[in-house]
């Protein structure tokens, strides 16, 4: 079975988890849901999985020529400690590739996508890059060199992924002990808030003890929530401006860089940083949270019901593209895939309203 109609069969549950938590939360008064962020969230997702049907063959491409021709030892698939070792191993390498998606500029350009969500629940977990396969894959080439067969690769990035699912929520608060080990909703708070304590803290996928162990560790704090989003925010709900934001950044602030070593350190540094010479001919202000709000512009009701109406149409049409993908020739799949991004662009443009803003508080 193709790793697209995995996603395809766990759509359903995931959209049915979303409605849970949205009955939940209007149940409880703390509703984290408005529909444009919704919208935008999960039409990412899609746009990652449209994107992923012609670059995943060549990540599994790539580790399966350095596992045929550079493993030291190839293991047996029907040994279960090779599956249990490969989750480990695995969840160790995810950690070092997310630690390095928010340290390396390059790499946050693509990790940028999933935190530009100024709400924070299920659907934020569906809101994925669509660029990750630029640089994300090299983290992983050691288990091809370690002998794990690429089928056994394949499953725990999917075991690891969908486990990622459900700390997403604000509707579950600590655990105890299930904190100190695994990815929790709290923990995961953590992750996705931009107030100072909280930056760049709790990079694990499954388990949280690797943050212990490399010092990025850091507790919710009931006294201090959490504020969601990215500190330079998106304000937009188009799905191809929100992958190509932050290499915008950096495509510009290394063109105007006047070393050479700046032009290139401007991609390798850690996110924010900024030539001295381009940062004084155009500043940018400094963070501040407590100017942190919300991006939530205004559409009237027929614009939300119409891009309601496309996006359940584009909803099929996406199921039938992933589930069959595989069988059509590459000129039916692009124009398939181009037909799926612009509905993604027109839910997006539904869901603004040019020439006017509305922004309301960040919501903790």
């Amino acid at each position: 079975m193709q790793g697209s109609q995995v996603i395809v069969l766990a759509t359903p549950v995931f959209l049915l988890l979303m409605a849970i938590e949205w009955w939940v939360g209007i149940a409880r008064g703390r509703n984290t849901y408005r529909l444009n962020d919704a919208l935008s969230s999960i039409g990412l997702g899609i746009m990652s999985e449209i994107v992923g049907i012609f670059t995943r063959l060549m990540k599994i491409g790539i580790y399966t020529l350095v596992f045929d021709h550079v493993a030291l030892r190839k293991l047996p698939l029907d040994a279960w400690w090779v599956w249990l070792s490969a989750l480990l191993i695995y969840d160790f390498l995810y950690y070092w590739k997310h630690r390095a998606g928010h340290r390396v500029a390059l790499m946050w350009a693509a990790h940028a996508v999933h935190h530009q969500s100024e709400e924070y629940n299920l659907s934020t977990a569906l809101r994925q890059t669509s660029s990750d396969w630029i640089a994300g894959w090299v983290f992983y080439l050691p288990m091809a060199v370690l002998g794990f067969p690429p089928l056994v690769f394949a499953v725990v990035v999917l075991v690891d992924l969908l486990y990622q699912f459900w700390p997403h929520t604000r509707q579950i608060g600590k655990l105890g002990w299930f904190d100190r080990w695994f990815v929790s909703p709290s923990n995961h708070r953590v992750h996705h808030a931009v107030n100072d304590r909280y930056l760049d803290r709790n990079y694990g996928g499954i388990l949280i003890v690797w943050d212990r162990l490399f010092g990025t560790f850091a507790e919710e704090d009931d006294a201090e929530p959490c504020v969601y989003g990215t500190r330079k925010p998106l304000r937009s709900w188009n799905p191809l401006w929100a992958n190509l934001q932050v290499y915008a950044d950096l495509a510009r602030d290394s063109r105007h860089a006047r070393g050479i070593g700046d032009k290139l350190r401007v991609w390798l540094a850690p996110p924010g940083w900024r030539p001295a010479d381009v940062a004084a001919r155009d500043p940018k202000p400094a963070f501040a949270l407590h100017a942190v709000e919300c991006y939530d512009p205004p559409a009237s009701r027929a614009a939300l019901a119409a891009a309601v109406l496309v996006f359940l149409l584009l909803l099929g049409a996406t199921t039938s593209f992933l589930w069959t993908a595989h069988t059509l020739a590459l000129p039916a799949q692009l124009g398939a895939a181009a037909a799926i991004v612009l509905a993604l662009w027109l839910v997006g443009l539904l869901c603004e309203s040019r020439g006017q803003r509305s922004i309301t508080p960040a919501r903790g």
